[in-house]
């Protein structure tokens, strides 16, 4: 699945990880994909399973 980095970018800063946000700003491209980019997405602590189904971070990211 393919998500705006900007996304991402906007949840980590809403959880207050503004390191984490600046680390995804570097290390992601524009178009995030789930699957390509698990492990980072991982390790910002973002479980690409929770992109994909209703509630949990798709609702937050209005997917």
């Amino acid at each position: 699945m393919q998500i705006p980095k900007q996304q991402i970018l906007d949840l980590l800063k809403s959880r207050g990880d503004n390191a984490e946000a600046d680390r995804a700003d570097t290390e992601l491209p524009e178009q995030v994909d789930t699957d390509q980019h698990r492990g980072l997405l991982s390790k910002l602590g973002i479980n690409p399973a929770d992109l994909l189904g209703g509630g949990g971070l798709a609702g937050k990211l209005g997917l």
